[in-house]
């Protein structure tokens, strides 16, 4: 539900289902899928991301979690990726955040920082800006989790697409003029 869309949304969209008691996979599949669109309308596209949430649950009922933590990273991400709906971002996020396992989830906000410090161009592709990381970090959860966390909240509040430079850190080696 975080795709395109503001985290306070989001935050609405899930106070909605929790209220709903439908913080659940099998209620999530039994709730007709107009009443889970409503729900989750703050987040946007609420039509297609309640056939999205309907759809993972359904993976998620048929491949439980705790099965699917045990595999490694490719086999549970190939799994994932097989779902409708599921992209290499929300399937990396689920991998990283859900099963605490190293693997490096490539964003908006990370294309955006990473190139505009010349790091890499802003059109790069998902695999490879997320090569450049697998290389050059320690693969470690805990570390990509908080990078990730930190270049999030960097983007949000300094180098947003009007950037404000005066308060950023990285101004030295920000190719971006604003």
């Amino acid at each position: 539900m975080t795709q395109n869309t503001s985290w306070k949304n989001v935050v609405k969209a899930l106070e909605n289902l929790n209220n709903s008691n439908l913080i659940e996979i099998e209620k999530i599949l039994t709730i007709e899928i107009n009443k889970l669109a409503q729900l989750i309308k703050s987040s946007g596209y609420y039509n297609e991301k309640s056939k999205k949430l309907k759809n993972l649950c359904g993976f998620l009922e048929m491949n439980p979690i705790n099965e699917l933590q045990k595999l490694e990273i490719e086999e549970v991400r190939d799994k994932l990726l097989s779902v409708k709906g599921i992209g290499n971002e929300t399937a990396d996020s689920i991998i990283l955040y859900a099963f605490n396992k190293p693997i490096f989830v490539i964003d908006a906000y990370t294309k955006r920082l990473f190139s505009r410090i010349g790091i890499c161009d802003k059109n790069v592709s998902y695999e490879s800006l997320q090569r450049i990381f697998h290389n050059n970090l320690e693969g470690d959860f805990r570390l990509f989790n908080e990078y990730h966390a930190l270049i999030v909240e960097h983007v949000k509040n300094v180098c947003k697409k009007k950037a404000i430079c005066e308060r950023c850190i990285l101004t030295s080696l920000c190719n971006t003029v604003f």
